[in-house]
């Protein structure tokens, strides 16, 4: 739990440029508990699939949190049952006048197309303008975090000559942000992308801090806003088999794809995936809730509306 200390107390300014979170006696007098309100904007094909990922990693907190799962209202899913969406789901429209804590918008099969070419386009850049001032801090995660460096930063996206696939080392650049708190020097992801986002188009945007990377499979992740916004490339989320599933998918479907790297004992498909992701996987979800939903959302959901850059 974080430090209570006298209000003006010197070490407090101290401490917060050490990324230590503590709390003055006036704040900690206001705060009361409530749950925590994540709402997840689901793009991913096998929806099912994607909510355990999320929920496996949302859960491991002793944060209590309530999750909301929100649909494009114009798309209608060809691999998830349509009573599980109308029983599950909603629409943007009946959720925009609400406010969340924490939100996560997921990947999407739509990498290769323009970003304009997107049937809907119109309505998910609508959602992300809503979620700057309705939601305290969002992760974008795959194409979502492509979609959104483009369509409030201009970063554009570059097709791959092969796809990125596979589990890829990478590095810290700035080892001491509190969405890194634990974290090794070198720890691995999952990647499985045709499109990438280049570190020299996110160093010339002074609102943008590139975070981590990757000497093969490149830009990982992104801040912007002080950690009001996250934009993750890879899928730390994915269970030890997901990228085994898609290898599988794509060959039966004879796509070109290769061997997932770095993922099979031996690189061979018979002898199953040695999991190297799973342990930062759970400290980037448990650091975000912690650092960037609990500790900074206010107590007053209405308030995130007068939320400025996270400090």
């Amino acid at each position: 739990m974080p430090l209570n200390l006298q209000k003006n107390l010197p070490a407090i300014e101290l401490l917060k440029k050490e990324h230590i979170f503590v709390m003055d006696a006036l704040r900690a007098s206001s705060q009361d508990i409530r749950p925590l309100r994540v709402v997840v904007l689901n793009l991913m094909p096998l929806k099912v699939t994607t909510e355990t990922d999320l929920v496996r990693l949302l859960s491991n907190t002793p944060l209590q949190v309530e999750m909301d799962l929100m649909k494009i209202k114009g798309h209608t899913p060809k691999n998830t049952p349509i009573e599980h969406m109308r029983e599950f789901y909603k629409d943007f429209d009946a959720m925009k006048d609400s406010y969340y804590d924490g939100m996560i918008v997921t990947g999407a099969p739509v990498e290769q197309m323009p970003f304009e070419e997107v049937t809907y386009w119109d309505e998910i850049t609508e959602i992300f303008d809503w979620a700057r001032t309705h939601v305290t801090s969002t992760l974008y995660i795959c194409w979502a975090a492509q979609a959104g460096l483009y369509h409030f930063y201009g970063i554009p996206k570059y097709d791959l000559p092969s796809k990125m696939f596979g589990v890829f080392r990478h590095t810290l650049r700035e080892p001491f942000v509190p969405i890194f708190r634990g974290f090794d020097d070198e720890f691995y992801v999952p990647h499985s992308r045709h499109t990438e986002v280049r570190r020299e188009d996110i160093l010339k945007v002074p609102e943008l801090t590139l975070l981590s990377e990757s000497e093969e499979s490149g830009v990982y992740m992104v801040m912007a806003r002080g950690g009001r916004e996250f934009f993750i490339t890879g899928h730390s989320e994915y269970s030890p088999y997901t990228l085994n599933d898609e290898y599988i998918r794509d060959l039966k479907k004879g796509l070109p794809i290769t061997v997932p790297k770095n993922y099979y004992r031996n690189d061979d498909p018979a002898q199953g995936p040695v999991v190297r992701w799973r342990g930062h996987a759970n400290l980037l979800f448990t650091n975000w809730l912690n650092y960037y939903v609990y500790q900074s959302t206010p107590f007053h959901s209405e308030d995130i509306r007068l939320l400025g850059e996270l400090k």
